[in-house]
């Protein structure tokens, strides 16, 4: 009986702490936008990545 006493704070601690973390991530706009991030997996289109730099280019000595 007395682990219950000891229990109970600790799942409401651990209740608060969920619920600040949602709250949190609502209010950062982690759920904004739920269908891009789904749809761009599927875009054939390859990003253009920049040239590797050369040596010697941009160096100062």
């Amino acid at each position: 009986m007395n682990i219950l006493l000891m229990l109970l704070p600790i799942s409401l601690l651990l209740l608060g702490v969920a619920v600040a973390a949602f709250a949190w991530a609502v209010r950062k706009g982690q759920f904004d936008d739920l269908d891009t991030p789904a749809l761009d997996i599927l875009d054939d289109a390859s990003e253009q990545k920049p040239p590797p730099a050369q040596p010697g280019q941009g160096d100062a000595g």
